[in-house]
């Protein structure tokens, strides 16, 4: 589906370690998962990094195994009238495998063309049959994948900032760059992080009696991932122990993620109706370890290696379903029923010495003593006075029904209502009708209103970390929730409140001869009060900060309102060809997203660009592809399989926060001139190709070239935002990441 889009990020912290996805250009936590129809929790991770996604959180697709997918169903109009809150921009349920009485045993390998980011697989899925009716399916899957770095050649100091001669000779004499562990002049690592992942899922179901089953899935995923922060020089004395780390160090973010989840239910007929009692149990946590790091503040006495502490998120959902048919004009299908979440969100500390101020100084380049840096190096402890558990629950009831009045015609509506012990309530609706023109051709359209509510994490999520500002001083900067009197008091900010959508859409679908299929869907979402993470409030607000002991200050608001139209099309072709079939589909997304409108309070009015500045409009308007092309072409004859894929991906653009005004231009060692860090990333066409062959329907081997013409996005123009040379390809923006071409093998036994 050319509409989502997720992209693996570098050089973003634990966000390394979980690939947001969104749907239609919209937020990662705008889109609802679901598997085998029922609500998917989403990870404890929340992205409060410059990419895509930020200030949101959404599913971790990387803790459920493909190995036990069976099928992936698509919900693209908005669905929070059926599913509640998160469905803005569709809904994505996940179909595990029920097959039994057959063992798949599969595994692979796959490496770039670099010679880096091996990555292996191993899987095993087999089921059984349980009586006349049950089964149980049962998925075991192992994934290791090496990481990846397309870092430039860094070009900046090393040992000395104001004396480039000597400090060329140091990095000569110390042998700097050969005891960095990166290859060449790198000093750090951009591009995929290394994995290791170990996944179980289960999917079954019993006759319990006459018309009644109990089911069950869920599965554990336990996930470690390491990756690497900017390298710190030993130039840079106020946050590197030169006697722990003489030559400077590239410190690494080492995280421990652990998914569980279980759903069991119970559904059966009763006098007609059909109904479903179900309880749901998933949880999500992230812990943190700095390695080969230290806390200057603490000097000689530094660990090189910390606890930083993590996240955690579990949810409960209990839901209650009854529907029925109805000998009503054509037929009508009823539907109803009430579910109750309960939400836990807890904020874990590091151990001590990863945020302790040890009070050590150093001698700045003027002579003067001034603090050191306080905690671990790229990942500062979480502080004790950060640690919170909060809980939330929400209680909802939904009607739902299809009528056809007429053959050719099928009219639904759905109404819901929510009551939530944090923000309220809220009541949604939704109208939709399809009309059959013959038994080919069917046009439909609908209309909804929706909501998402403000996730524990934007609501609860508070960290006050110690950062170094020009001039050697030592500062508290603090990201504030809303319990928090800074936020509703002293800026004003109204607490958060649910996110609020109107979603259009019109559609066709034709098939012709039995040989094309074709379908256009227009797409239109309206969003209120969309929640945004704030820039930093520092200068002219001390009289506010002062009293919370901080000098800066960003928090959550329902900042903006956007509006997002689109089109989707699909054309598909199949067709016997001499021996073989041949087959062929091409599928696009065109999109569009504009902020309309930003919200402000009596204190922030004069800032906006503090509230939400250029950056942030454009990470919502042209940082994810505006186009997005996906095609394929396959042809079967005899036992093998021949598959030609390939992917457009429209231009983002990267917008630098203080480029508006020209006289923050930067110059530009590339073009020798004083120019704008701002640019567009040209559109780039991705080429994969792979050949399958089976034998007696036990035994397909697989082998392929992902990207084969190995294409990169474009490289940084401007040398302002390559770090010295290090980033050459942009870490704000990505449409395909940067890994390049890879190729792999596979073989699947069928037993």
């Amino acid at each position: 589906m050319p509409s989502f889009h997720s992209t693996q990020q570098t050089v973003s912290d634990g966000t390394d370690h979980i690939d947001p996805a969104t749907l239609r250009g919209l937020g990662p936590d705008q889109l609802l998962v679901l598997i085998n129809g029922k609500r998917r929790h989403t990870s404890s991770m929340l992205n409060v990094n410059n990419t895509i996604g930020r200030g949101s959180v959404g599913t971790d697709f990387n803790a459920i195994p493909v190995s036990s997918i069976d099928h992936i169903e698509i919900l693209r109009d908005g669905a929070t009238s059926q599913y509640g809150s998160d469905a803005i921009a569709g809904v994505i349920n996940i179909v595990l495998k029920k097959q039994t009485d057959v063992i798949d045993i599969d595994t692979g390998t796959k490496i770039n063309t670099e010679k880096d980011g091996v990555n292996h697989y191993f899987s095993g899925n087999f089921g059984l049959k349980i009586g006349n009716t049950g089964f149980i399916n049962i998925t075991g899957e192992f994934r290791d994948r090496g990481a990846t770095n397309r870092a430039g050649n860094y070009t900046g100091n090393v040992y000395v900032d104001n004396d480039d001669v000597l400090d060329s000779q140091l990095i000569e004499d110390n042998g700097f760059f050969s005891q960095t562990g990166y290859k060449n002049q790198q000093v750090m690592e951009v591009g995929s992080a290394a994995t290791r992942n170990s996944a179980l899922a289960f999917n079954g179901e019993l006759s319990l009696f006459d018309k009644a089953n109990l089911y069950f899935f869920g599965g554990r995923n336990s996930r470690e991932g390491t990756s690497k922060g900017f390298y710190r020089f030993p130039g840079e004395t106020d946050r590197v122990v030169e006697e722990l780390h003489p030559n400077g160090f590239s410190p690494e973010i080492l995280t421990n993620i652990q998914d569980d989840a279980v759903t069991f239910g119970i559904r059966g007929e009763k006098n007609g109706w059909d109904i479903d009692f179900s309880h749901s149990m998933g949880s999500n946590s992230i812990d943190f370890t700095v390695n080969n790091s230290n806390n200057a503040s603490l000097g000689v006495i530094s660990p090189r290696t910390f606890k930083s502490g993590g996240y955690q998120y579990e949810l409960n959902t209990t839901n209650l379903d009854f529907s029925r048919p109805f000998d009503v004009m054509k037929g009508l299908n009823l539907a109803f029923g009430g579910e109750l979440r309960v939400e836990r969100y807890e904020i874990i500390s590091g151990e001590e010495d990863s945020y302790i101020n040890g009070d050590v100084m150093y001698e700045d380049e003027n002579g003067e003593l001034r603090p050191k840096i306080i905690g671990a190096q790229v990942f500062p402890g979480i502080q004790p006075q950060d640690e919170l558990i909060r809980y939330r629950s929400n209680a909802s009831g939904y009607v739902d029904a299809e009528l056809k009045p007429i053959e050719p015609m099928l009219i639904k509506g759905a109404f819901r209502y929510e009551s939530n012990n944090d923000f309220g309530e809220n009541s949604l609706w939704k109208l939709s009708a399809r009309y059959k023109f013959g038994k080919k051709t069917s046009l439909r359209s609908s209309y909804s209103t929706g909501f998402r509510a403000p996730s524990m994490h934007q609501v609860f999520f508070q960290k006050i970390s110690t950062q170094f500002f020009d001039g050697g001083d030592i500062s508290q900067v603090g990201t504030f929730n809303h319990e928090s009197t800074l936020v509703t008091d002293a800026f004003e900010v109204s607490k958060l409140k649910p996110e609020l959508s109107k979603h259009f859409s019109l559609g066709l679908s034709t098939k012709i001869e039995n040989k094309y299929t074709l379908s256009f869907d227009y797409y239109n979402i309206n969003i209120e009060d969309r929640i945004v993470l704030s820039g930093q409030f520092d200068e002219g607000y001390e009289d506010l900060l002062a009293p919370f002991n901080v000098t800066a200050a960003q928090f959550f608001a329902n900042a903006i309102d956007s509006r997002t139209n689109g089109v989707e099309m699909s054309f598909h072709y199949k067709n016997q060809i001499g021996a073989g079939k041949l087959s062929g589909k091409v599928s696009a997304n065109f999109t569009e997203t504009k902020v309309t409108k930003v919200n402000r309070s009596n204190i922030v009015d004069s800032d906006i660009e503090s509230l939400f500045n250029r950056e942030e409009r454009s990470r919502i308007e042209s940082a994810q592809p505006k186009v997005k092309i996906n095609s394929y072409l396959n042809y079967e004859i005899n036992d093998f399989k021949f598959n030609l894929v390939g992917t457009y991906f429209g231009s983002v653009m990267y917008i630098h926060p203080d480029d508006g005004d020209s006289s923050n231009w930067e110059f530009n060692e590339f073009t020798g001139n004083v120019e704008t860090r701002d640019q567009k990333f040209d559109p780039k066409f991705v080429t994969d190709l792979y050949v399958t062959y089976n034998y007696e329907n036990w035994l397909q081997a697989t082998v392929g070239c992902n990207n084969i013409f190995d294409v990169y996005p474009n490289k940084h123009t401007h040398s302002a935002n390559t770090v010295n040379g290090s980033l050459v390809y942009s870490r704000r923006v990505q449409q395909f990441g940067v890994n390049g071409a890879n190729v792999f093998a596979k073989i699947l036994l069928r037993l």
